[in-house]
């Protein structure tokens, strides 16, 4: 279900979304990225009764009368649509996309692209809404699409981290390869050998098998070698490979030159290694701190780590759940807060039209839809009126941003694909913080 009030907020946000990126140009921090990933977000759950919701993509440099062209063109074909509704829904989004085209004299400098359509998911109800985004990447596609959803990939493209590092770990008997792309550290392939283990057996015996063991080590390299290769080659933005494991295995195989050699020249270094599969990656990462000491996901560790440090040792520094956050935000004796991008949360004001009565809730996106209903039979506390109504409703990471902001506190919007992502998420509701100086509790 799709509100109206909710699209009131996405619309309000879209400037403030625009105008970020112009001023920091292609590269977008944590917060811009959440907030543009939210509006994609929203825009993916809008689905179309019928084919009737209009995506147009125009890119840098083209020339807006060709596109108001082609739309003047899908008019005249729409006209033949036979279902009455799907017609004056697509008539209409096509309208509302022409109108805004004549907004600009000449296409923005890195494009523009429209959604318009009828988000109303009720039978015989229109409700043509439109959506417009000026891109942080120029648009290089153009795109004319009527569909029942919107044509969103390219834009998803745009936030996706475009950095990758490869990363592989190296035992005797099993490999795992991975990569880590942004934050995220995904297993691709995990490999495991024959080679045989130390023998006793004496004399000739113990000859052959330590060279039986060898070719097979070798086999098995050469073996980790191709499919690293497979994954890895032609894989644009990779910017580097770390090597891990225990003891000399990892350097036997780097100094083996198994990897295609321009591969090879990619590698940063090598580090020790107890555990394989997603664990041992992370723990790789962990210990490839210096080695990645510019990446988000290691600022993103270290930023949590602080915070769980002042925890564990009771500093008074550490803060958490929403009351004690906002009481210390308000009090100005926030250093840091921490949002965690999967915090899907808005602030609500509700008043009532006859008295004095103001309450603000934090509410998921199922529970105000359930408080509107209830809105509409409830009763006033302050008066007993039927009269109470929701009057603004802003999304808690935005509210809680622009307070900390207000006080000159960090934000720091922390990914939940990180594992003290998830931690923050899952032990802490989402948000937290790390405080000045150890501040007044709220009441």
């Amino acid at each position: 279900m799709v509100h109206k009030g909710y699209i009131r907020y996405i619309k309000s946000i879209s400037l403030k979304i625009n105008l970020t990126m112009e001023c920091k140009g292609v590269t977008m921090d944590s917060k811009t990225r959440h907030h543009f990933k939210k509006q994609l977000d929203f825009l993916k759950k809008i689905r179309g009764r019928h084919t009737e919701l209009v995506s147009v993509y125009i890119p840098a440099g083209y020339e807006i009368s060709k596109v108001a062209q082609q739309l003047r063109d899908e008019q005249g074909t729409a006209t033949n649509i036979k279902s009455k509704s799907t017609k004056k829904n697509v008539l209409g989004a096509l309208e509302k996309v022409m109108s805004h085209l004549r907004l600009f004299p000449r296409t923005p400098e890195k494009g523009l692209v429209i959604f318009s359509g009828n988000v109303s998911q009720k039978d015989g109800v229109s409700d043509l809404q439109l959506f417009s985004i000026e891109t942080p990447e120029p648009i290089n596609i153009r795109i004319y699409r009527c569909d029942q959803e919107f044509v969103l990939d390219p834009l998803y493209d745009m936030i996706e981290e475009k950095d990758v590092y490869g990363l592989l770990i190296v035992e005797r008997n099993e490999a795992t390869i991975g990569m880590l792309r942004g934050k995220h550290i995904e297993v691709l392939e995990h490999l495991t050998s024959g080679v045989p283990g130390k023998t006793r057996a004496g004399g000739q015996s113990s000859v052959r098998f330590a060279r039986l063991r060898e070719e097979a080590a070798k086999q098995f390299n050469e073996r980790i070698g191709e499919h690293f290769n497979r994954h890895f080659i032609g894989i644009e933005n990779l910017k580097g490979i770390i090597v891990g494991g225990p003891g000399m295995t990892k350097q036997v195989f780097v100094d083996g030159e198994y990897l295609h050699y321009e591969l090879q020249k990619k590698i940063l270094g090598t580090l020790d290694t107890v555990y394989t599969e997603e664990y041992g990656l992370r723990e790789l990462i962990e210990k490839a701190e210096d080695l990645l000491s510019n990446l988000e996901i290691i600022a993103e560790k270290r930023i949590m780590a602080r915070f769980f440090n002042e925890l564990i040792h009771e500093t008074g520094l550490a803060s958490y759940g929403e009351k004690e956050v906002r009481h210390q935000l308000m009090m100005g004796s926030v250093d840091t807060l921490l949002l965690s991008d999967d915090l899907d949360k808005s602030r609500v004001k509700v008043e009532c039209g006859n008295c004095e009565y103001v309450k603000g809730v934090t509410l998921d996106s199922l529970s105000v839809l359930k408080l509107r209903e209830e809105l509409s039979t409830g009763k006033c506390p302050g008066c007993s009126n039927i009269r109470l109504k929701i009057v603004e409703e802003v999304d808690l990471v935005d509210e809680l941003s622009a307070l900390a902001e207000s006080m000159n506190s960090n934000v720091y919007i922390v990914s939940g694909e990180t594992e003290e992502g998830a931690q923050l998420i899952q032990a802490f509701g989402g948000l937290a913080a790390i405080l000045r100086y150890a501040g007044e509790k709220s009441a």
